[in-house]
C-alpha cells in the first residue's frame, strides 16, 4: 500500500477496510488523544475497541459507555470556552465513532474517519487552552498511525 500523505488518501484507505479494522484503526486515532480524556470507562472502551478478539457484547458495552459519556459532556460544548471539557467530549466522541455498530452507521459514514475527525477536534480544543506549539499536526500524526497500521497488515 502506498504511503498516506493527505486526507483523501486516508479516506480512500479507510473505505477499503472491513468494519473490524475500521474500528481498530479508529480506536488508534482516539488512543492518540487519550491524554485529553477524563473518564475511566471511556479509557476502557478504547482498550476494548483495540482488541481484535473483542466479543460483540463487549463492543456494544464499550460503545454505550463512550456514547453515553459523549452525550453527557455535549452540554459542555458551547459553554464559555471550557476548552479542556470540550477536548474531553471530543475524545469520547472519537471512541464512540470508532465503536459505532455497523447496523447504526450511516451508509456513507466511515467510523474510522469520523473517529479521526473527532480526535482532531479534541486536539484543536486543547490547543485553545495551551501555549504549546506542536511540530506536527494531528492529521499528520494520523497519517503515521495509519501507515503503521497498514504496514503491520
Amino acid at each position: 500500500m502506498p504511503t498516506i500523505q493527505n486526507d483523501q488518501e486516508l479516506r480512500d484507505a479507510l473505505r477499503a477496510l472491513d468494519p473490524d479494522r475500521q474500528r481498530m484503526l479508529g480506536a488508534r486515532f482516539a488512543q492518540g488523544v487519550l491524554h485529553l480524556l477524563k473518564d475511566e470507562r471511556v479509557r476502557r472502551a478504547i482498550e476494548t475497541a483495540l482488541r481484535a478478539d473483542a466479543a460483540p457484547g463487549e463492543l456494544e458495552d464499550a460503545y454505550r459507555a463512550a456514547k453515553g459519556y459523549a452525550t453527557r459532556t455535549y452540554t459542555d460544548c458551547g459553554k464559555d470556552t471550557d476548552w479542556p471539557a470540550q477536548a474531553d467530549h471530543f475524545v469520547a466522541a472519537a471512541v464512540a465513532a470508532a465503536l459505532t455498530p455497523e447496523a447504526q452507521a450511516a451508509e456513507r459514514q466511515n467510523p474510522a474517519w469520523k473517529a479521526a475527525v473527532q480526535a482532531r477536534m479534541a486536539v484543536n480544543c486543547a490547543m485553545m487552552d495551551s501555549d504549546e506549539v506542536t511540530a506536527a499536526s494531528e492529521a499528520e500524526r494520523q497519517y503515521l498511525i495509519a501507515n503503521a497500521f497498514f504496514a503491520a497488515g
